[in-house]
């Protein structure tokens, strides 16, 4: 009999939720998701308003564990918690079976985490919460030059002469940018220079957290297409600079959802584990 979870990431910026049908050898199957912004509402509203979104779509009337992962780890329906490197990553296999490390970039902060076949984490390596590369930092330059997020990464891939943002610290970046709309910089070039920024500091955190092979991105900047070819581009010079083949970066539709997903699966594993221990126990009483 299949094991139904729902797994719920509580982000800094957004909350995701999946519910999933999971067989005995782990294999699972997505019934519903759904994902809301946070902005300035109360947190456990929107917890509660996604996970029933989620529910619904899934038809499920019960759940066997409810896993949570992120800042989620005070929601009073919740079974259990775990690591968001661990959730992630077992996220990350779902969606890429091939991948062996996952980038998450959020809205505060970027994680590079090395995994194995198993979804073992091996290493990982995090960005500062007030660097210069994070969603949040990204989501006030859009604002300031008004744009739209979902245009970033488009009008980031026609910028032919970016400009350079050097500062790791996002209020000294921003000021960067003040003074390059000052000085009539188009915005696609001002993109597309801290979208280059931005992916150096990410190919040295990749290096450093010992990533190869395929690197899933998850979070909310996964769709955007203008970090990502930036990225792309800084991991082929890093791997130059070293005579080796650079990660290939990967992602899905549901990228955003990989630490909801994972959640959904590790609970279904600890669900599993903590049922043989239950029987157990009643074999020994009965014996």
């Amino acid at each position: 009999m299949n094991t139904l979870t729902a797994g719920i990431d509580v982000g800094s910026s957004a909350v995701k939720a999946a519910v999933l049908s999971v067989s005995a050898d782990g294999e699972g199957k997505i019934l519903g998701r759904a994902t809301a912004r946070i902005r300035k509402r109360v947190i456990a509203e929107v917890v509660e308003e996604v996970f029933q979104a989620a529910t619904a779509e899934a038809g499920v009337a019960r759940l066997d564990y409810v896993a949570t992962t992120g800042e989620g780890g005070e929601i009073p329906f919740a079974t259990g918690h775990f690591y968001g490197m661990t959730t992630h990553a077992r996220g990350a296999l779902f969606l890429s079976p091939g991948a062996r490390a996952v980038f998450d970039i959020g809205a505060l902060h970027a994680r590079a985490v090395a995994m194995d076949e198993r979804g073992k984490v091996l290493n990982y390596k995090m960005t500062s919460p007030c660097a210069s590369g994070s969603g949040q930092f990204l989501e006030n330059i859009a604002r300031y030059l008004g744009v739209s997020q979902e245009e970033l990464g488009r009008l980031s891939l026609q910028g032919t002469a970016p400009e350079t943002v050097s500062s790791i610290c996002a209020v000294l970046a921003e000021t960067d940018v003040i003074n390059m709309v000052s000085r009539g910089i188009s915005t696609p070039d001002i993109l597309r220079g801290i979208h280059n920024s931005m992916a150096d500091r990410y190919a040295r955190l990749l290096q450093a957290a010992g990533a190869s092979g395929g690197v899933f991105i998850s979070g909310g900047l996964a769709s955007d297409d203008g970090l990502l070819a930036a990225l792309n581009d800084a991991l082929a010079k890093e791997a130059g600079r070293r005579n080796a083949a650079p990660p290939v970066l990967e992602r899905h539709e549901l990228s955003a959802h990989a630490g909801a997903i994972g959640a959904a699966l590790w609970g279904a594993f600890r669900h599993g584990k903590l049922k043989l221990e239950g029987d157990a126990w009643t074999d020994r009483t009965k014996n």
